[in-house]
């Protein structure tokens, strides 16, 4: 299992519920036994005594800031110190006999035991130390970035732990010439790219976050950390380009069985990885059918990517952007009101602003939710990426093509309503602390994902656009584009790793079978060299869905949408198979 705060929303807002027994709905935590207790006891050692210690960036955005001036250990000593630990507490957690435990921590056993097992995977099979240079660069940055994001203390207070937190860098960036052997060139390459964002960050993003500190002995420390990481960055970028990038040849793939236990341990799937593949095309090709049919009714004189490409002009002004966000949560909200597709716990909004410079070059919408311990700096911001005011013409139009009004509406329902944002207020009152922590991509991003869909397939598009069929099918239209989208990062990611295919054929295979443009294809291509499992949105989707239909085939007319939906989210962030068992009563397969 993952820890959350890597994968999309951190969950804890002190919000005014709407509902007033949201609070009884959520699946307790209570443990009724001496074993729930004595296995709860044990978690939180994990926690306390292990994984915030040496995961210091992750307290911070987790809101636990008693790590706030230190920095993870990336010298090759703190790696084995860490597999000698992990090692140590899985026989501990492993120890603990499932059986005696109630049904939800026998739950919170599996994440935990998944979360140590991933981990030692990563350290000892994938070793992202030894061949990922980005791994340290960007992840001293977003160290730094933790610290920034959220007004969580005193500019005062969160400057002196960034200034404790800088003088640590360059001794990284020093750890990592000595770790780095024979890394695949692609990583080098996205290293590359990624550092000149990097030092301007350091260089401008840094100190405007920290200008209203007047403290002149502060700014004078500052000045110095800051600089010294400035230097070290350069320097680290000009050894990678001159030294390390000509003599690495190494392979990213990372071979069929690490993907095989990546995907059990962080997503409890088990699947042989052709069978995946099998279930993915059988929906690609379910999505291509649709997508042809929408736009030959759209317009029959057309071909798809024709249709396509009118879809992706038809988009706000850039001053307008924001204010079309912030609309359609209104309407969004209405629908799922209307229609009781699930509890929304708070009628507070998140604040929709503009994606912090750091952000801008990854990202061009996202929700930034608070940590599930942060008790101050409790907003959630809506980030949308706008086109820089001084683009021309024609490379303004071209950014702007992915805020068509479908896609927008594709992208709040994602990121806002009712998905990811709906998802974080739920999380406020599930007090157990294995699953505020630890979780699984197929569940946040697969429901994120289900949520598009589910949500015309209620009536979406009838709902805003009563009497314009034109508008009813570019909704549909902008959401199977997104949904072929991530079926081909499914395709690509288990081909790419086990050596059944290319880096070209993946970028051909996004363009022909995915409907992505080629410039869309080389990214998605190149973030799959090292996210291989990021099938996760559309295996996700599809497992819920399963569940979806296995409980209404089991209900029968006693099924209710809004239920289901509210029961879901009484699971935390668990991997399907948990939430499945708990809703099913059984260990029926999740696909």
């Amino acid at each position: 299992m993952k820890p959350l705060t890597r994968i999309a929303c951190a969950f804890a807002l002190a919000l005014p519920l709407g509902s007033g027994t949201l609070a009884a709905q959520i699946a307790p935590a209570t443990t009724t036994t001496s074993a729930d207790q004595a296995f709860t006891q044990l978690a939180d050692q994990y926690f306390d005594d292990y994984y915030f210690p040496a995961n210091p960036s992750v307290a911070t955005a987790d809101g636990l800031h008693a790590w706030d001036g230190k920095l993870e250990d990336y010298s090759r000593a703190g790696v084995d110190a860490n597999v000698k630990a992990l090692k140590q507490w899985e026989a501990r957690i492993a120890a603990t006999d499932p059986k005696a435990l109630g049904e939800f921590v026998q739950g919170d056993r599996e994440l935990v035991l998944n979360n140590i097992r991933s981990t030692l995977l990563t350290l000892e099979t994938i070793r992202p130390w030894q061949k990922n240079p980005d791994s340290y660069s960007s992840g001293i940055t977003s160290s730094a970035f933790t610290l920034m994001e959220r007004k969580f203390a005193s500019p005062e207070t969160r400057l002196r732990a960034l200034i404790a937190r800088e003088k640590l860098m360059p001794a990284v960036l020093a750890e990592a010439r000595k770790n780095l052997d024979n890394p695949p060139k692609i990583y080098i390459e996205i290293a590359l790219e990624q550092l000149p964002g990097l030092v301007s960050f350091f260089q401008h993003d840094v100190p405007s976050a920290f200008a209203e500190v007047t403290d002149a002995d502060l700014k004078q420390q500052f000045a110095a950390s800051n600089g010294a990481v400035i230097k070290a960055l350069q320097d680290y970028q000009a050894w990678l380009k001159t030294d390390l990038l000509p003599r690495s040849h190494g392979d990213f793939r990372i071979g069929a069985q690490a993907f095989r236990d990546k995907l059990k341990y962080d997503e409890m799937v088990t699947l042989p990885l052709d069978r995946l593949v099998a279930i993915d095309m059988a929906n690609m090709r379910a999505n291509q059918a649709e997508f042809a049919k929408v736009a030959h009714e759209l317009d029959p004189t057309k071909t798809p990517q024709q249709v396509l490409a009118e879809l992706a002009a038809d988009h706000p002004p850039r001053d307008k952007l924001l204010d079309t966000f912030r609309g359609s949560f209104g309407q969004l909200v209405a629908f799922i009101r209307a229609k009781h597709i699930i509890t929304i716990p708070s009628d507070v909004r998140p604040i929709v602003e503009e994606t912090p410079p750091f952000m801008r070059a990854t990202t061009f919408a996202s929700m930034d939710t608070p940590g599930p311990y942060e008790t101050v700096a409790k907003e959630a911001y809506f980030n949308v990426t706008l086109p820089d005011p001084g683009w021309n013409k024609q490379r303004t139009q071209a950014f702007m093509a992915q805020f068509s009004y479908p896609v927008i509406n594709s992208v709040a329902t994602h990121e806002a309503y009712p998905g990811h944002y709906i998802q974080f207020l739920w999380m406020h009152d599930l007090h157990d602390r294995v699953r505020k922590l630890l979780g699984a991509n197929t569940n946040v991003e697969g429901w994120a994902h289900y949520c598009e869909q589910m949500m015309l397939d209620e009536g979406l598009a009838q709902f805003l656009y009563p009497h314009d069929r034109r508008q009813q099918l570019l909704l549909r239209l902008g959401q199977l584009q997104d949904a072929l989208l991530r079926n081909a990062r499914f395709i690509v990611g288990i081909k790419l790793h086990t050596g059944q295919m290319t880096m070209a054929q993946a970028v051909d295979f996004f363009v022909k079978e995915g409907y992505q443009s080629r410039a869309v294809g080389e990214v998605e291509t190149k973030r799959g060299t090292a996210d291989p499992t990021y099938l996760y949105y559309t295996l996700g989707k599809l497992e819920i869905q399963k569940l979806r239909a296995d409980l209404e085939k089991k209900q029968g007319k006693d099924f209710n949408l809004e239920r289901f939906h509210d029961a879901f989210m009484q699971q935390g962030f668990a991997p399907i198979a948990i939430v499945r068992k708990a809703m099913l009563g059984d260990d029926s397969p999740v696909l």
